[in-house]
Protein backbone atom coordinates (compact mmCIF):
# COMPACT_ATOMS: atom_id res chain seq x y z
CA UNK A 1 0.00 0.00 0.00
CA UNK A 2 1.12 3.55 -0.67
CA UNK A 3 -0.51 5.32 2.29
CA UNK A 4 1.62 7.71 4.21
CA UNK A 5 1.83 7.98 7.97
CA UNK A 6 1.52 11.71 7.33
CA UNK A 7 -2.04 11.11 6.17
CA UNK A 8 -2.78 9.44 9.47
CA UNK A 9 -1.22 12.19 11.54
CA UNK A 10 -3.05 15.11 9.91
CA UNK A 11 -6.31 14.09 11.53
CA UNK A 12 -4.98 13.43 15.03
CA UNK A 13 -6.85 16.44 16.38
CA UNK A 14 -10.09 15.89 14.50
CA UNK A 15 -11.58 13.28 16.77
CA UNK A 16 -11.10 13.77 20.47
CA UNK A 17 -10.74 10.70 22.66
CA UNK A 18 -12.67 10.87 25.95
CA UNK A 19 -10.68 11.64 29.08
CA UNK A 20 -11.24 8.10 30.40
CA UNK A 21 -9.68 6.45 27.34
CA UNK A 22 -9.15 2.72 27.27
CA UNK A 23 -5.77 1.63 28.59
CA UNK A 24 -3.40 0.59 25.82
CA UNK A 25 -1.31 -2.56 26.04
CA UNK A 26 -2.18 -5.40 28.37
CA UNK A 27 -5.02 -7.82 27.75
CA UNK A 28 -6.55 -7.16 24.33
CA UNK A 29 -10.03 -8.37 25.28
CA UNK A 30 -10.11 -6.06 28.29
CA UNK A 31 -9.04 -3.23 25.99
CA UNK A 32 -11.91 -4.02 23.59
CA UNK A 33 -14.40 -4.01 26.44
CA UNK A 34 -13.17 -0.58 27.50
CA UNK A 35 -13.35 0.64 23.91
CA UNK A 36 -16.90 -0.68 23.73
CA UNK A 37 -17.78 1.46 26.74
CA UNK A 38 -16.25 4.50 25.06
CA UNK A 39 -18.15 3.79 21.85
CA UNK A 40 -21.45 3.49 23.71
CA UNK A 41 -20.75 6.84 25.37
CA UNK A 42 -20.26 8.23 21.85
CA UNK A 43 -23.69 6.98 20.79
CA UNK A 44 -22.84 3.66 19.15
CA UNK A 45 -25.36 0.90 19.86
CA UNK A 46 -24.40 -2.19 21.84
CA UNK A 47 -25.52 -4.36 18.92
CA UNK A 48 -23.11 -2.63 16.53
CA UNK A 49 -20.26 -2.88 19.02
CA UNK A 50 -20.87 -6.58 19.68
CA UNK A 51 -21.00 -7.38 15.98
CA UNK A 52 -17.92 -5.29 15.16
CA UNK A 53 -15.73 -6.69 17.95
CA UNK A 54 -16.76 -10.34 17.63
CA UNK A 55 -13.66 -12.47 17.14
CA UNK A 56 -11.33 -9.49 16.67
CA UNK A 57 -7.65 -10.22 17.33
CA UNK A 58 -4.41 -8.27 17.00
CA UNK A 59 -3.03 -8.08 13.46
CA UNK A 60 0.77 -8.37 13.68
CA UNK A 61 1.17 -7.48 9.99
CA UNK A 62 -0.52 -4.13 10.62
CA UNK A 63 1.86 -3.38 13.49
CA UNK A 64 4.88 -4.31 11.37
CA UNK A 65 3.71 -2.10 8.50
CA UNK A 66 3.03 0.83 10.82
CA UNK A 67 6.57 0.70 12.18
CA UNK A 68 7.97 0.90 8.64
CA UNK A 69 5.89 3.92 7.57
CA UNK A 70 8.40 6.65 8.32
CA UNK A 71 10.54 5.46 5.41
CA UNK A 72 7.82 5.88 2.76
CA UNK A 73 9.07 9.07 1.11
CA UNK A 74 12.77 8.52 0.79
CA UNK A 75 12.56 9.14 -2.99
CA UNK A 76 13.01 12.54 -4.56
CA UNK A 77 9.99 14.28 -6.06
CA UNK A 78 11.29 13.52 -9.55
CA UNK A 79 11.72 9.82 -8.85
CA UNK A 80 8.39 9.53 -7.06
CA UNK A 81 6.38 11.47 -9.64
CA UNK A 82 7.94 9.53 -12.50
CA UNK A 83 6.26 6.35 -11.25
CA UNK A 84 2.92 7.97 -10.43
CA UNK A 85 2.21 10.52 -13.16
CA UNK A 86 2.23 8.18 -16.12
CA UNK A 87 0.47 8.30 -19.52
CA UNK A 88 -1.97 5.47 -18.76
CA UNK A 89 -3.21 7.26 -15.67
CA UNK A 90 -3.48 10.59 -17.43
CA UNK A 91 -5.45 8.96 -20.24
CA UNK A 92 -7.87 7.26 -17.86
CA UNK A 93 -8.31 10.35 -15.71
CA UNK A 94 -8.99 12.47 -18.78
CA UNK A 95 -11.67 10.04 -19.95
CA UNK A 96 -13.27 9.94 -16.50
CA UNK A 97 -13.17 13.72 -16.27
CA UNK A 98 -15.19 13.86 -19.47
CA UNK A 99 -17.60 11.12 -18.32
CA UNK A 100 -18.28 12.89 -15.04
CA UNK A 101 -18.15 16.43 -16.46
CA UNK A 102 -21.53 17.52 -15.11
CA UNK A 103 -20.87 16.08 -11.66
CA UNK A 104 -17.43 17.69 -11.46
CA UNK A 105 -18.78 21.06 -12.60
CA UNK A 106 -21.49 20.93 -9.94
CA UNK A 107 -18.95 20.07 -7.24
CA UNK A 108 -16.58 22.79 -8.39
CA UNK A 109 -19.36 25.40 -8.28
CA UNK A 110 -20.33 24.31 -4.76
CA UNK A 111 -16.92 23.73 -3.19
CA UNK A 112 -14.54 25.72 -5.38
CA UNK A 113 -12.07 22.87 -5.91
CA UNK A 114 -10.97 22.42 -9.55
CA UNK A 115 -11.94 19.19 -11.25
CA UNK A 116 -8.31 18.53 -12.13
CA UNK A 117 -7.29 18.51 -8.46
CA UNK A 118 -10.10 16.10 -7.60
CA UNK A 119 -9.19 13.85 -10.51
CA UNK A 120 -5.52 13.92 -9.49
CA UNK A 121 -6.31 12.89 -5.91
CA UNK A 122 -8.79 10.22 -7.03
CA UNK A 123 -6.28 8.76 -9.48
CA UNK A 124 -3.22 8.88 -7.26
CA UNK A 125 -5.00 7.33 -4.28
CA UNK A 126 -6.68 4.28 -5.84
CA UNK A 127 -6.57 4.61 -9.63
CA UNK A 128 -10.12 5.99 -9.53
CA UNK A 129 -11.46 3.19 -7.41
CA UNK A 130 -10.11 0.51 -9.71
CA UNK A 131 -6.91 0.03 -7.77
CA UNK A 132 -6.18 -1.18 -4.27
CA UNK A 133 -8.52 0.41 -1.74
CA UNK A 134 -7.32 -2.03 0.89
CA UNK A 135 -8.75 -5.36 1.94
CA UNK A 136 -8.10 -5.31 5.68
CA UNK A 137 -11.00 -5.28 8.16
CA UNK A 138 -10.94 -1.68 9.38
CA UNK A 139 -12.13 -2.49 12.90
CA UNK A 140 -9.37 -5.06 13.42
CA UNK A 141 -6.75 -2.74 11.95
CA UNK A 142 -7.70 0.19 14.14
CA UNK A 143 -8.19 -1.92 17.26
CA UNK A 144 -4.65 -3.24 16.71
CA UNK A 145 -3.17 0.23 16.31
CA UNK A 146 -5.20 1.65 19.22
CA UNK A 147 -4.05 -1.14 21.53
CA UNK A 148 -0.44 -0.33 20.68
CA UNK A 149 0.68 2.47 23.00
CA UNK A 150 2.70 4.57 20.57
CA UNK A 151 -0.30 6.58 19.26
CA UNK A 152 -3.21 5.10 21.15
CA UNK A 153 -5.17 8.36 21.47
CA UNK A 154 -5.20 8.90 17.72
CA UNK A 155 -6.28 5.39 16.86
CA UNK A 156 -8.80 5.08 19.66
CA UNK A 157 -10.52 8.06 18.09
CA UNK A 158 -10.34 6.46 14.66
CA UNK A 159 -11.76 3.20 16.01
CA UNK A 160 -14.74 4.97 17.54
CA UNK A 161 -15.27 6.84 14.25
CA UNK A 162 -15.26 3.53 12.36
CA UNK A 163 -17.93 2.21 14.73
CA UNK A 164 -19.94 5.36 14.09
CA UNK A 165 -19.78 4.71 10.36
CA UNK A 166 -21.34 1.31 11.04
CA UNK A 167 -23.85 2.80 13.45
CA UNK A 168 -24.99 5.34 10.84
CA UNK A 169 -25.44 2.57 8.31
CA UNK A 170 -23.09 4.11 5.76
CA UNK A 171 -21.32 0.79 5.20
CA UNK A 172 -22.02 -2.73 6.46
CA UNK A 173 -19.32 -4.45 8.51
CA UNK A 174 -18.58 -6.82 5.61
CA UNK A 175 -17.70 -3.80 3.45
CA UNK A 176 -15.76 -1.83 6.06
CA UNK A 177 -12.37 -2.71 4.65
CA UNK A 178 -9.37 -0.53 4.13
CA UNK A 179 -5.63 -0.02 4.17
CA UNK A 180 -2.95 -0.51 6.80
CA UNK A 181 -3.90 2.57 8.84
CA UNK A 182 -7.65 2.12 8.44
CA UNK A 183 -8.09 4.36 5.37
CA UNK A 184 -11.37 3.73 3.59
CA UNK A 185 -12.64 4.17 0.06
CA UNK A 186 -11.65 5.56 -3.31
CA UNK A 187 -9.79 8.55 -1.91
CA UNK A 188 -8.71 6.80 1.29
CA UNK A 189 -10.41 8.70 4.10
CA UNK A 190 -9.59 7.86 7.67
CA UNK A 191 -12.78 7.15 9.63
CA UNK A 192 -12.68 10.48 11.49
CA UNK A 193 -12.47 12.30 8.15
CA UNK A 194 -15.27 10.08 6.83
CA UNK A 195 -17.45 11.31 9.70
CA UNK A 196 -16.29 14.93 9.57
CA UNK A 197 -16.19 15.57 5.82
CA UNK A 198 -18.28 12.82 4.21
CA UNK A 199 -21.09 14.07 1.94
CA UNK A 200 -24.13 12.12 0.75
CA UNK A 201 -23.92 13.66 -2.70
CA UNK A 202 -25.99 11.07 -4.53
CA UNK A 203 -28.83 11.61 -2.07
CA UNK A 204 -29.41 7.98 -1.09
CA UNK A 205 -29.20 8.64 2.64
CA UNK A 206 -25.71 7.20 3.15
CA UNK A 207 -22.16 8.43 2.77
CA UNK A 208 -20.57 5.68 0.70
CA UNK A 209 -16.93 6.37 -0.07
CA UNK A 210 -16.29 2.90 -1.46
CA UNK A 211 -18.91 2.73 -4.22
CA UNK A 212 -20.47 6.14 -4.88
CA UNK A 213 -18.44 8.38 -7.18
CA UNK A 214 -20.55 11.47 -6.32
CA UNK A 215 -19.99 10.88 -2.60
CA UNK A 216 -16.26 10.27 -3.11
CA UNK A 217 -15.59 13.41 -5.16
CA UNK A 218 -17.84 15.75 -3.16
CA UNK A 219 -16.40 14.53 0.15
CA UNK A 220 -12.86 15.08 -1.12
CA UNK A 221 -13.77 18.60 -2.22
CA UNK A 222 -15.52 19.24 1.10
CA UNK A 223 -12.38 18.29 3.04
CA UNK A 224 -10.33 20.81 1.09
CA UNK A 225 -12.94 23.57 1.24
CA UNK A 226 -13.50 23.13 4.98
CA UNK A 227 -9.77 23.48 5.56
CA UNK A 228 -9.55 26.76 3.68
CA UNK A 229 -9.40 26.08 -0.07
CA UNK A 230 -9.82 29.35 -1.99
CA UNK A 231 -11.81 29.01 -5.18
CA UNK A 232 -10.00 30.33 -8.24
CA UNK A 233 -6.74 30.88 -6.38
CA UNK A 234 -3.39 29.30 -7.36
CA UNK A 235 -2.54 25.89 -6.00
CA UNK A 236 1.08 25.49 -7.09
CA UNK A 237 3.86 24.99 -4.59
CA UNK A 238 4.12 27.98 -2.26
CA UNK A 239 0.48 29.01 -2.67
CA UNK A 240 -2.16 29.13 0.05
CA UNK A 241 -4.07 26.28 -1.57
CA UNK A 242 -0.92 24.19 -1.72
CA UNK A 243 -0.70 24.64 2.04
CA UNK A 244 -4.38 23.69 2.40
CA UNK A 245 -3.58 20.39 0.68
CA UNK A 246 -1.38 19.66 3.66
CA UNK A 247 -4.61 18.64 5.37
CA UNK A 248 -4.84 15.94 2.74
CA UNK A 249 -1.26 14.81 3.00
CA UNK A 250 1.60 16.48 4.81
CA UNK A 251 4.21 15.21 2.39
CA UNK A 252 5.37 18.04 0.16
CA UNK A 253 6.43 15.49 -2.45
CA UNK A 254 2.94 14.00 -2.58
CA UNK A 255 1.31 17.42 -2.87
CA UNK A 256 3.70 18.43 -5.64
CA UNK A 257 2.71 15.21 -7.40
CA UNK A 258 -0.97 16.15 -7.12
CA UNK A 259 -0.19 19.54 -8.67
CA UNK A 260 1.83 17.96 -11.49
CA UNK A 261 -0.99 15.54 -12.25
CA UNK A 262 -3.50 18.41 -12.31
CA UNK A 263 -1.24 20.32 -14.70
CA UNK A 264 -1.14 17.32 -17.01
CA UNK A 265 -4.95 17.32 -17.00
CA UNK A 266 -4.97 20.90 -18.21
CA UNK A 267 -5.27 22.96 -15.05
CA UNK A 268 -3.29 26.13 -14.60
CA UNK A 269 -2.24 26.42 -10.94
CA UNK A 270 -0.24 29.64 -11.35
Amino acid sequence: MKKQLALVLVVSSLFAVPAQAAKCGGDFNVFLREMGNEARAAGVSSAVISQAFAGVTIDQNVLAFDKRQRYTFRKSFEDYARTRVIPARIKRATALMQRHAQLLSRIERQYGVPKEILMAVWTLETDNGGGDMGKLPVVRTLATLAHDCRRTDLFQGELIAALQILNRGDLPLSDLKGAFAGEIGQTQFLPSSYIKYGVDYDGNGHVDLRHSVPDVLASTANLLKTNGWRAGAPFAEGSENFQVMREWNRSEIYRKTIVLFAEKLGANPN
